[in-house]
């Protein structure tokens, strides 16, 4: 693809910015910020993985998947501001959802140990995982609030913190699990995933395109389940005061 074709894909931008302008929106600024971001991130990401592919070099490797976690980190906290070392629970759940994913790929050879393979995939599970923890943050602060006064009836009853929050930490557990598997149940029938639909528009066999496709979503559960269960139990005692009580505001 040129650059000239290229170009011509902006029609895709034009027709929500009018259609945004027609119905008064009010998400042209928005779209049209999102659109100069995408292009100028994701070709500079493009001309970086040139060099780091071209490189090999296993610093340039952890160096990109650091990055990664950092702004995936910082992005996702944004949804857990109120609970006491959000930053830190965050960054340790995708770094551990990295080497456990990893460690299975590399570990067993199902994949080439080369930055073609692992920043692409470490990108996905990372990604994947920062929208998790978002969804579940999203839903457990929401499950807090509206739940509050039985939490606190728990525990003026002389339970613990974990058994005042368990209905709601599992809510908001498998409220954030439910988008990665309900998307699973319907692949290759409703939608021909990302990475399969590069492979074959570049010329791959379809049958080598579906096996790695298989490899990501199966992986990428793993990801999801790790995501939503650390970040919960990691999250949940920071609700608490050494008495036991709800902080306020939670």
């Amino acid at each position: 693809m040129t650059y000239a074709s290229l170009s011509l894909t902006l029609i895709f931008v034009l027709i929500p910015l009018l259609l945004s302008k027609t119905l008064k929106l009010g998400l042209e600024k928005d779209t049209l910020i999102a659109t100069i971001r995408s292009i100028i991130q994701l070709l500079a990401v493009g001309y970086i993985l040139k060099f780091v592919f071209d490189a090999q070099s296993y610093l340039y490797i952890f160096l990109m998947v650091a990055l990664m976690i950092i702004v995936a980190t910082l992005n996702a906290r944004k949804k857990g501001k109120g609970i006491k070392g959000i930053t830190w629970k965050i960054a340790l759940t995708l770094i551990v959802v990295e080497f456990v994913t990893q460690g299975v790929l590399l570990g067993f050879d199902i994949v080439p140990a080369t930055a073609q393979y692992i920043i692409p995939i470490s990108g996905m599970m990372i990604g994947n995982s920062m929208v998790l923890s978002v969804l579940f943050l999203n839903r457990f602060t929401s499950e807090i609030a509206s739940h509050q006064n039985d939490i606190e009836l728990i525990l003026s009853l002389g339970g613990t913190p974990k058994q005042a929050i368990h209905r709601q930490l599992m809510n908001a557990i498998k409220a954030s699990m439910i988008p990665t598997i309900e998307s699973q149940k319907t692949i290759g029938l409703v939608q021909l995933p990302g990475m399969m639909s590069g492979q074959i528009i570049g010329g791959a066999d379809p049958i080598q395109a579906v096996q790695f496709q298989l490899l990501i979503i199966f992986a990428l559960l793993t990801a999801a389940t790790l995501s939503s269960i650390m970040i919960g139990f990691l999250s949940y005692p920071a609700l608490f005061n050494e008495r036991m009580q709800l902080l306020e505001g939670k």
